[in-house]
């Protein structure tokens, strides 16, 4: 879903997920009213690091994107005892084989979540990626390397952006299962269900994040 940049109008921003459900939950989310619209698209990029770097870098190759803030969202594995599905994660940071990058905004972006989904739990730390989805003692290995939590896809996404050209990059995930919470299938337990409600809800704080910027205007 793409809402078209005003002339004149900022930056636009470009959400990126990787599942249809995730991308389900972001495009039914309610838009806050009051202020200007926000120029936004919901993209999907499919499973895994290479699909991410590839969508990524391609919808930035076109001008209703130029210079666009892009956010990894969508649902992790928390890594910290204590989690539960539907915490919020906000990334200080993506770590990837290609190295760590820095996110923008975290604070305005954490009160923007605690606003938007009230009662949650929002978490800041790094966020690491993979290319497979990580059980077990596997975790465990990756919580002692500092990370609370971990997705295949948004440190991806974030180096394609950055590798577009400059521009603000965040990653909030919404924690699907834990350590004492682990899912087989997204969407078939109360976990995934609970996860789904709580991604629904975070897209107007992403708005919110987005005017927050110091964007260029178009």
């Amino acid at each position: 879903m793409t809402a078209a940049p005003p002339p004149g109008g900022p930056a636009p921003l470009l959400v990126a997920c990787a599942l249809g459900i995730e991308q389900l939950a972001l495009r039914s989310a309610r838009r806050p009213g009051g202020g200007a619209p926000v120029p936004y698209t919901v993209l999907r990029t499919g499973m895994g690091p290479d699909n991410a770097r590839r969508a990524v870098s391609g919808a930035l190759a076109g001008p209703e994107l130029a210079g666009a803030a892009v956010l990894a969202s969508g649902f992790c594995a928390g890594l910290l005892p204590g989690m539960h599905p539907g915490d919020l994660v906000v990334a200080a940071e993506t770590r990837g084989p290609d190295g760590t990058t820095p996110c923008v905004g975290v604070e305005a972006l954490v009160a923007a979540l605690e606003q938007a989904a009230p009662g949650r739990r929002v978490r800041t730390g790094p966020l690491i990626g993979s290319d497979h989805v990580v059980r077990g003692q596997e975790r465990a290995l990756l919580r002692a390397r500092g990370a609370i939590a971990v997705d295949m896809e948004s440190a991806a996404t974030l180096r394609a952006a950055l590798a577009a050209g400059p521009r603000p990059v965040a990653a909030v995930r919404v924690v699907v299962d834990a350590p004492e919470h682990e899912l087989v299938r997204i969407g078939t337990v109360t976990g995934g269900i609970s996860a789904f409600r709580v991604l629904r809800s975070v897209m107007p704080a992403f708005l919110r994040w987005h005017r927050f910027l110091p964007l260029p205007r178009r």
